[in-house]
């Protein structure tokens, strides 16, 4: 079937009805989580890379885990450290004595779904291995360039109250990512039906793929074909437009925030089985998308501003396109 057939056959409805097959996968590991696995689709949809940021033990690493076993698609898993190397990461050449050549020995970011556990304990030098991949989905090793497998998904995870032996992520690498998801504590009765799932065994072990590699190219591709009218987008840069000329901000939202807060809006229309965006997709997502590309000025910070509600503010302020 060629690309465009494949396209157009995955229609708004029949997207929903995938990515619903794969909400309920997840759903078997990941519970009482429905807002954090929806936006990880937007994610995923919109070729964008995930930094999932909350205290330990809440699930971030299986959240990620879980989604590459339900996706028929390559998988590795790095564990960022202090000592953690460029080259561990990306591969090196491997000098062979018998006949004096060198070979290039691919690293693990060659593969479709990457976790990048803790990614705030390596090097900054470390963590910018991932800058290219992140945003051209290619990597530059000894001056020449390979292409990353296609689709190609970065996960990262950070703990955000430990800060002893980590490196903060710079405004640079913040701004590479899509989105950042918070999945927060379980409510009570969703703790105790935990204890229960992992009384025997861990149910990620029973998870299979329910999504194959070329539905999810078909998914992608059909993000990129829904509407977004004039008026909506233009409504989605006043959003951003606001971000630089808050006073509690020293730096709003870049033009690569505005662009993936458009993409996100398509693959939320998507989800909703539509295709064409509404105003309500580019505020469902602007707090996800927005949020970790703003840096506040000294006094918002030590006044204790948060970020999510400079967005839900400005939300209030920025007229909604009728």
């Amino acid at each position: 079937m060629s690309r465009t057939s494949e396209t157009s056959a995955m229609t708004p409805e029949r997207a929903a009805e995938r990515v619903g097959a794969l909400r309920a996968n997840l759903q078997r590991v990941i519970r009482g989580k429905t807002e954090s696995l929806d936006i990880l689709f937007v994610a995923l949809l919109s070729e964008g890379s995930v930094l999932l940021e909350d205290v330990p033990g809440v699930g971030k690493t299986t959240l990620a885990k879980a989604l590459a076993r339900s996706l028929d698609l390559s998988f590795q898993r790095i564990q960022f450290t202090p000592d953690l190397l460029p080259t561990d990461i990306l591969g090196a050449s491997i000098y062979n004595p018998v006949d004096g050549t060198f070979s290039f020995r691919k690293g693990p970011i060659f593969c479709n779904v990457l976790l990048a556990d803790e990614i705030n304990r390596a090097s900054p030098r470390t963590q910018s291995a991932l800058l290219e991949a992140m945003s051209e989905r290619q990597a530059t090793i000894e001056g020449r360039r390979y292409p990353l497998p296609e689709p190609f998904l970065v996960i990262a995870t950070e703990n955000p109250v430990e800060f002893h032996g980590t490196y903060p992520l710079p405004e640079a690498q913040l701004d590479r990512f899509q989105v950042q998801i918070k999945l927060g504590y379980p409510d009570f009765d969703t703790e105790v039906e935990i204890l229960y799932d992992q009384q025997d065994h861990h149910p990620l072990e029973d998870l299979s793929p329910v999504l194959s590699r070329e539905e999810l190219l078909a998914l992608q591709r059909a993000v990129r074909t829904v509407t977004v009218d004039r008026s909506v987008s233009e409504y989605l840069v006043r959003i951003s437009r606001e971000t630089r000329q808050d006073p509690r901000l020293a730096l709003g939202v870049s033009p690569r925030g505005s662009l993936l807060l458009f993409r996100s809006a398509q693959a939320h229309a998507l989800l909703d089985g539509r295709n064409y965006v509404l105003p309500d997709d580019v505020r469902a997502m602007a707090t996800h998308v927005l949020s970790h590309r703003l840096v506040l000025t000294s006094q918002s910070r030590y006044a204790g501003v948060d970020k999510t509600e400079v967005i839900e503010e400005i939300l209030h302020r920025v007229p909604v396109p009728v």
